[in-house]
């Protein structure tokens, strides 16, 4: 599917999962805006994305500002147009036990996974809805589906990701904006790494029926089926790309 002539902003897009993304978008002919709160992150893709012919916009944003999305769309429309892709990758977590979260840090937890999302959605939704066209691609969790232990605040708000998922997309259906979410399997990321040198890692690895962890770019062609054009009826859907995971019973 050729994304040409297609504006993607890819917010958290200057690392792991997200950066991998951005450049398979460039790949499929998307002009690309990935965007993180470090310029120095932003300016290294935007070299990346060069490399790759890629039409692109290096511009740091912040999804706990909603100023700071505004500021990032109205650099968007000016350079480009239009968007007619949005992907939230931005994320974070820390494994705790429960009773050791506070507020401060569930908070900042669901602010940047959850609300951060909604924010976005809203900034570039509202153009999306006037243009009547778009595809928001959300980045759920394998927790959006099943506990993880000490993750507490992390699995929260993966869960609310998929719901808000749904109900935009329930909402914005009939104007054209599709609205939908990958959740990866178990990827190598800087977020993750240690869980996955980790006896975690190995239970995690067990319970993956093809028996390996997955590469970033295995993701993309999913992303690219949601952005597409062409995917005009495919809307609040949550696709679990997990090499089996959340199939997963007996595997021995």
């Amino acid at each position: 599917m050729n994304l040409s002539g297609m504006t993607a902003v890819v917010v958290g897009g200057t690392s792991g999962i997200g950066k991998a993304l951005a450049l398979g978008l460039a790949r499929h002919g998307a002009n690309i805006v990935a965007t993180s709160r470090s310029q120095q992150s932003v300016n290294e893709i935007a070299h990346e994305l060069q490399a790759l012919g890629a039409r692109h916009l290096a511009i740091a944003s912040d999804v706990a500002s909603r100023d700071s999305l505004g500021a990032l769309r109205d650099a968007v429309l000016a350079e480009f147009g239009s968007v007619e892709i949005l992907v939230n990758s931005a994320g974070m977590t820390k494994r705790l036990p429960t009773l050791e979260v506070d507020d401060e840090l569930w908070n900042q937890i669901l602010d940047v996974n959850l609300t951060g999302t909604l924010r976005a959605c809203q900034v570039f939704g509202k153009v999306m809805l006037e243009q009547r066209f778009g595809r928001i691609i959300n980045i759920a969790s394998l927790a959006s589906f099943a506990a993880f232990l000490e993750v507490a605040p992390y699995g929260a708000s993966k869960a609310a990701v998929a719901a808000l998922t749904q109900s935009l997309a329930v909402e914005w259906s009939r104007s054209g904006v599709t609205v939908n979410a990958i959740a990866p399997g178990i990827f190598p990321t800087a977020l993750n790494r240690k869980i996955i040198d980790s006896p975690r890692g190995q239970e995690l690895l067990m319970r993956t029926p093809m028996a390996r962890f997955g590469e970033a770019e295995e993701l993309v062609s999913t992303a690219v089926y949601l952005a597409a054009r062409e995917t005009t009826f495919t809307t609040g859907q949550i696709i679990a790309v997990d090499g089996g995971f959340l199939a997963s019973g007996v595997n021995q």
